[in-house]
């Protein structure tokens, strides 16, 4: 398969510089400018994908007429958030 270029951008000497120095050791500009867009992308994908669900989510509450209280979800994102600082202590411990 052939490859495609993506357009250079033109960015401000200071950006360049700053880029530059927080390169690997022996990864090029072109390697982290490829690595930052596939990153964009798959966080932008994510994104997407996130919404659809949410409006999925949504209809289908509206459809059936069965929502979950907000106080309810927000005790288990703060059960689930406990356990995984309690696991992170632990495996620092």
């Amino acid at each position: 398969m052939k490859t495609a270029n993506i357009p250079s951008v033109r960015v401000e000497p200071e950006l360049r510089a700053e880029v530059e120095s927080m390169l690997d050791e022996g990864e090029t500009l072109s390697e982290f400018v490829e690595a930052s867009i596939r990153a964009q992308v798959e966080r932008r994908r994510f994104q997407a994908e996130f919404l659809a669900r949410g409006l999925r989510s949504r209809d289908e509450a509206r459809r059936t007429g069965e929502y979950v209280d907000a106080d309810v979800v927000l005790a288990k994102l703060e059960r689930k958030l406990q356990a995984a600082r309690a696991q992170m202590a632990a495996k620092h411990k």
